[in-house]
């Protein structure tokens, strides 16, 4: 765990100064800086909305297969909440989409 937040924190670094890094001499900064930080923020907020809602069905999945297996007959009973549950799981990456779509309407 800990040499994948490594990984992640070099790989943050590095993009973060990849813009100073090839920065053109003379450039108005102002209004180009305000279109990175805002693309920057449109990936970010759809990233970590698909990352929470995959983790999350993930260990929905995971916990009805279980107690499917446990009890088969409980099977019928846990259909509807899973399906429930994975559709709104799937709605929070939809809205960090519709974030991402209202931010990139601002560059």
């Amino acid at each position: 765990m800990r040499k994948l937040f490594a990984v992640l924190g070099g790989l943050f670094v590095s993009l973060l100064s990849a813009g100073v890094a090839m920065a053109a001499e003379g450039a108005a900064a102002g209004d180009s800086n305000r279109a990175v930080a805002i693309a920057i923020s449109a990936g970010i907020a759809v990233a970590i909305a698909a990352f929470g809602a995959a983790l999350g069905q993930g260990r929905v999945g995971a916990a009805a297969m279980e107690s499917i297996g446990r009890n088969p007959n409980a099977a019928d009973k846990l259909f509807l909440p899973l399906v429930l549950t994975l559709a709104l799981l799937e709605a929070l990456a939809l809205y960090g989409f519709v974030i991402a779509i209202i931010l990139t309407g601002k560059i």
